[in-house]
């Protein structure tokens, strides 16, 4: 037989697994975050996950535990929250360390998505003897790897959405005083999500208001070092709009931080004088776009494919947060909602810049995770698989005018 039956408790000790594979997010870029524990007699009695790019995968990591603990791996129950690789890469077959383990009965998450690997693993485990049961807490598994799927479907980083409002949905007084909506625990939490980021970006208006910085403020020893140069660096700063500043202005982002500061505007916008001198200020300025409309889609491409950033964080405000979803660009919202009211219909709304007649026309997102944070609530949203139509949306999905 290739299934066996399942502990009442199986999705419990599967989000086990989910729990261990978020602590490598951030750092396992380009490859997928994998958790993985085993079980025996009903406990879990080891565990692992993937750290980074050329590092053993969590199957490897749960058994050089089990190994240390002194325990047969023969006699345990593997749980993976990701189909097992049955391809040599950076590190061999995860499902050839599986079988010399002796390992007889596996749980896996879900399929893996690459198309070199999709039910490879499970079936040459099978194939070899081994009892697989496979979809135990999948959506939990599927979407722990939403980012895996967009780097192996698209060209595109992962966007992060992040916004925090008012119970009425507001961002900020109708002054534009947002400090602060959201209390410090939730504070702590954008600044880790900071921290598993190569790029942060804000609209142009947000820049002009806020002066933002857009740094983790997170200790060296929390922030996870670059794959590349094993530093741990500050996330570059973006900033989206037709309109490009003074360059004599007294923005920290020009003042302190030029050299990782990129304006993504229009290609008219890209050659003026104003961006000659943002450029002789050490600063980028990527053209892509024309009339008011910046193409977001081609600046997110290029970011990923020129400096090699997987994964970006998009802090509004309303105007460009709202074009990153009609562009169908998000791949996950966290939304901070304050135990405040202002009750001001002139308060800056959480969107703006769409025109939707019906409801039926309304963006669809499935909540993906709620915890509360010392009175604020943390949401994680995720996206319907069909967005809306977009016929309201100047220029298409992809382009964006924030202010």
């Amino acid at each position: 037989m290739n299934s066996f039956a399942l502990p009442d408790d199986a999705e419990k000790i599967m989000l086990q697994a989910v729990a261990l594979a978020e602590q490598g997010k951030g750092r396992t870029a380009p490859n997928p975050c994998v958790g993985a524990v085993l079980t025996r007699d009903g406990r879990i009695v080891a565990q692992g996950h993937h750290r980074g790019p050329g590092l053993p995968h969590a199957e490897v990591e749960v058994l050089q535990d089990a190994a240390l603990q002194g325990i047969d791996p023969k006699e345990c129950i593997l749980w993976v929250t990701l189909e097992p690789c049955n391809h040599t890469g950076r590190t061999p077959p995860c499902t050839q360390a599986i079988l010399q383990a002796g390992i007889r009965r596996v749980v896996v998450g879900t399929a893996d998505p690459n198309p070199r690997v999709i039910g490879g693993g499970i079936a040459h485990l099978r194939d070899s003897g081994v009892q697989v049961v496979a979809g135990v807490a999948e959506q939990d598994c599927r979407d722990l790897i939403a980012d895996f799927r967009t780097w192996i479907d698209s060209p595109l980083p992962y966007l992060y959405l992040k916004l925090a409002c008012t119970l009425d949905g507001r961002i900020a007084t109708r002054s534009g005083d947002s400090q602060w909506i959201s209390n410090a625990q939730s504070r702590e939490k954008v600044h880790a999500l900071r921290s598993r980021v190569g790029a942060v970006m804000v609209g142009a208006g947000t820049f002009r208001a806020d002066d933002p910085r857009l740094t983790c403020r997170l200790s060296e020893a929390d922030r996870p070092p670059d794959q590349v140069t094993n530093q741990r660096t500050q996330p570059l700063a973006i900033v989206v709009g037709s309109k490009l500043p003074d360059p004599a202005a007294n923005f920290y982002l020009l003042r302190e931080r030029p050299g990782e500061t990129i304006f993504w505007t229009t290609e008219a916008a890209s050659q003026s004088p104003a961006a000659e001198r943002l450029c002789a200020l050490g600063v980028r300025v990527w053209g892509a776009g024309s009339g008011d409309h910046v193409d977001l889609e081609a600046c997110l491409t290029r970011l990923r494919s020129e400096l090699g950033v997987m994964d970006v964080l998009c802090e509004g405000g309303g105007g460009l947060a709202q074009h990153v979803i009609a562009a169908g660009l998000v791949g996950e919202w966290w939304l901070f909602l304050a135990s405040k009211t202002l009750g001001d219909v002139r308060a800056v709304p959480l969107l703006s810049g769409a025109e939707v007649p019906r409801m039926a026309d309304a963006w669809s997102w499935r909540t993906s995770w709620v915890r509360e944070l010392d009175g604020d609530l943390m949401l994680g949203l995720r996206p319907e698989p069909t967005p809306p139509h977009d016929n309201d949306v100047p220029g298409g999905r992809s382009e964006c005018s924030p202010a």
